[in-house]
């Protein structure tokens, strides 16, 4: 069934007779608890169909069943335990007289307001009517994400914000948030207020001073409405490399004790924490609790990337490190080191993500691998027994160019085409050891984004493309993906999103 407009493309659809009338009274009756039907209010006022929220958690189903004679049309929102639904699939079926949201959970039912939103009429003037059918729609995977970089390039909350509803939207529920590089230190930590006060600035390019931080009152207010969105925020804090700006803030973490400034150059620093220094780990655990104590979700994400050992090599302390523990090099130190980091998580009961040079020197137990460098990386830890995040930067880098004549972007080209194209379970994977893919997620590094048109420019219309692969089934179609993408545009400009108008899909076929 065509459904313009309408991403991701929804599992199984199909059209049925006659038209649901929005320029009427409309009713809302919600099983569930109200916020669904509160937002879908919201949206039909914005709409100007008239709406007023009726019916009760008891009394909402019986309600629904005496009105099928009513003239007033209704929307009505409920729970099935018996669909057979994953936790995130919905049923959305749309007749003359009414309009029926079932789902086995609450998630469910939030993302198929997400598909009715995308349906509705963008202003008054647009026809006031739906098509009558039914969608019956679940995500092929647990895991669809976005990771941005705020430690290059600093967002106020108020525009991280945004960009979770610009998520919700694509049926997006990680936003995995990279709070600490070499660059700058975004988080704020009570117990060692210098990293803030000194790690969370940087001299400019014209020698201004430049950076931020959130307070832990901002990070809750992001939590809670990614919590209302039915997003995971998933906190990067790297080590034990990227890690220079808290270093400028307390030098005797260091392998040579300073002093250092943060960080002004792209790249990679050789300024590491101590992996043979005690107050590393206490350093490192007091921050996490901080971080654990805000962040609700099972996952915290200890980076594990890019770590240079020539600091290691010549130091005292982490040569005695590995003399005491039987360390063969500096890989398995660096392994050592992100055991116990992600042991004390473990020990409270979130699990710790790593990039895929984690698996260097063996990968702590239970820890979930971030595959950036390619996929073989994720193959191999797969295979290994851990469950896998594919973020090869070859598809899913979204800070590389759109194309060639792209005014932004660095290092590399990720054409729109490219990313639809994406498989996140490579055919190397036998079925069991390819249902340790837990999704995928767009990468946004921002040494080259300077400002949030910027960062739309890159990530969308990608991000509509990705959500597509994560969302629906392995079975593509380009051709009816540009299709709706140029009706799915009309809903990027209401939004306020400054996207790339990818010529391949805006411009007429030739």
């Amino acid at each position: 069934m065509n459904l313009p407009g309408v991403i991701p493309r929804p599992s199984r659809s199909r059209e049925t007779e006659g038209h649901f009338r929005l320029d009427r009274p409309l009713t809302i009756f919600c099983e569930t608890e109200p916020s669904p039907a509160e937002q879908l209010r919201s949206w039909l006022r914005e709409r100007n169909v008239s709406a007023e929220l009726g019916g009760s958690p008891s009394t909402a189903q019986i309600v629904i069943e005496r009105s099928s004679s009513s003239t007033t049309q209704q929307f009505a929102i409920g729970q099935s335990s018996s669909s057979g639904q994953t936790s995130d699939g919905y049923q959305l079926r749309i007749t003359p007289d009414r309009i029926r949201i079932s789902s086995a959970e609450e998630s469910g039912a939030f993302y198929a307001l997400q598909t009715l939103r995308q349906l509705l009429p963008l202003k008054p003037t647009d026809d006031a009517s739906l098509p009558c059918l039914v969608i019956e729609d679940e995500p092929r995977f647990s895991w669809r994400g976005l990771h941005l970089d705020v430690a290059r390039h600093f967002f106020p909350s108020e525009y991280v914000m945004h960009v979770l509803d610009w998520m919700a939207m694509h049926k997006l529920n990680r936003f995995h948030w990279h709070l600490t590089e070499d660059q700058g230190w975004r988080i704020e930590i009570p117990s060692y207020p210098k990293l803030t006060e000194i790690g969370a600035w940087r001299r400019g390019a014209s020698g201004e001073r430049y950076g931020g931080f959130y307070t832990l009152d901002e990070i809750a207010r992001v939590v809670d409405l990614a919590q209302s969105l039915h997003i995971e925020v998933v906190p990067e804090i790297e080590m034990p490399g990227h890690a220079q700006a808290a270093l400028a803030a307390y030098p005797h973490l260091s392998c040579t004790g300073g002093p250092f400034e943060v960080w002004t150059d792209w790249g990679i620093s050789d300024e590491v924490y101590c992996a043979g220094n005690e107050d590393v780990f206490a350093f490192l655990q007091s921050v996490l609790q901080t971080v654990l104590d805000v962040f609700p979700g099972d996952y915290v994400h200890l980076g594990a990337d890019e770590c240079p050992k020539r600091r290691w090599k010549s130091c005292p302390k982490c040569q005695a490190r590995m003399k005491a523990e039987g360390l063969a090099d500096e890989a398995e130190l660096q392994s050592h080191f992100m055991k116990r980091m992600a042991g004390f998580l473990a020990s409270r009961g979130r699990k710790a993500i790593g990039w895929d040079e984690i698996l260097e020197g063996g990968v702590p137990a239970g820890t979930v691998v971030m595959s950036w460098r390619g996929t073989d990386g994720g193959v191999a830890a797969a295979r290994a027994g851990h469950d896998v995040i594919m973020t090869p930067n070859s598809h899913v880098y979204f800070d590389y160019k759109h194309s060639e004549d792209d005014v932004l972007g660095r290092l590399g080209v990720t054409p729109l085409e490219t990313v639809y194209g994406f498989e996140p379970v490579p055919a190397s994977l036998v079925a069991d050891k390819a249902r340790r893919v837990l999704g995928s997620q767009a990468n946004v590094w921002t040494e080259g984004i300077e400002t949030e048109a910027d960062f739309e420019h890159l990530v969308f219309p990608r991000l509509c493309a990705l959500a597509e692969v994560v969302w629906s089934g392995p079975e593509r179609d380009w051709t009816d993906f540009r299709r709706r993408l140029r009706d799915h545009g009309a809903r990027l400009d209401a939004a306020g999103i400054r996207y790339f108008r990818d010529p391949t899909v805006w411009l007429p076929d030739r």
